[in-house]
């Protein structure tokens, strides 16, 4: 039972890895903003049914506090993490991502109390490093390649800031998870982040809107937004389980999956320059997993 958050956040990684990879066949020919909509609202259809048979939690004002500074901050994130990603290049913008745990080290103590040991610490340390050399795409310019792009791309500021503010978000979503239920949080979470994100995605994809409803290209997000949705379910009642330093740490994971899938359906050829990142992240994994 103890390591039952370990398998769901495994699977969290896997559904999220695996809608990442098939919205990326959409997202190289549409509006970036169209697309994580239209894949945060193909998502709803199973989260709603599951809706249904959760049972309304008695509500408190930590649950109100915590859902209302989460919620734009979720939407800031959606909005950097795509500007980061549209001006710099994947290499220099993705590897800060592995901050994120890092952060959370410290964030989830001051919002939650949470306290990690010192092997999960070090699990932490192992996994986020191992993250961010699994990133980099061209070693041979040097492991330091990104932190030098920080005074140049702004991409990679910005991707900094998407580090941050999940470290903050999931900690303010474990809070609200203990003053009500995962899945009643995950649901209604993720509904009023659809809601409020709609107006500025369909206004940043005004003038291809038309043709990505009149070609049927949003047909390309129904399996992503279905992957998506077990990806919320799971990720909030690991969330529930574990400390949220650990679980986001398992999830990083989802990382080496996305690798693989570069590998054999992108036919990317520097899977052999990441096999060091991946060592270091099964170290931490199992660092992690082991720790008390």
């Amino acid at each position: 039972m103890a390591y039952n958050w370990v398998l769901l956040a495994l699977i969290s990684a896997f559904t999220l890895s695996t809608s990442d990879a098939l919205t990326k066949r959409v997202l190289s020919q549409n509006n970036e903003y169209l697309v994580a909509w239209f894949r945060l609202f193909f998502s709803m259809p199973l989260l709603l049914l599951i809706w249904i048979f959760v049972p309304v939690p008695k509500l408190d004002a930590e649950f109100y506090k915590a859902f209302a500074l989460a919620l734009p901050l979720e939407i800031i994130a959606i909005v950097f993490y795509i500007k980061a990603l549209r001006i710099s290049p994947l290499s220099l913008t993705l590897p800060f991502l592995s901050l994120t745990p890092l952060f959370l080290i410290f964030i989830s103590y001051l919002i939650l109390g949470e306290k990690v040991s010192l092997r999960g610490g070090i699990g932490i340390i192992f996994l986020a490093a191992g993250s961010y050399t699994l990133n980099l795409r061209e070693m041979r310019r040097g492991i330091l390649n990104p932190l030098k792009s920080i005074t140049k791309e702004k991409g990679s500021v910005l991707m900094i800031c998407v580090a941050i503010i999940y470290s903050i978000t999931s900690s303010l979503g474990k809070m609200a998870i203990e003053h009500s239920s995962p899945l009643f949080f995950g649901i209604t979470y993720f509904i009023a982040v659809t809601a409020v994100f709609a107006p500025l995605a369909f206004w940043m994809g005004r003038t291809e809107m038309e043709s990505f409803v009149s070609k049927r290209q949003f047909k390309g997000l129904l399996l992503p937004g279905l992957f998506y949705s077990v990806m919320i379910a799971t990720h909030m009642i690991a969330m529930s389980i574990a400390k949220v330093a650990y679980m986001i740490s398992v999830k990083r994971t989802s990382l080496i999956i996305g690798v693989i899938y570069g590998y054999f359906l992108f036919k990317e050829k520097n899977i052999r320059e990441r096999l060091s990142g991946a060592v270091l992240m099964f170290i931490g994994f199992v660092l992690i997993v082991t720790s008390p």
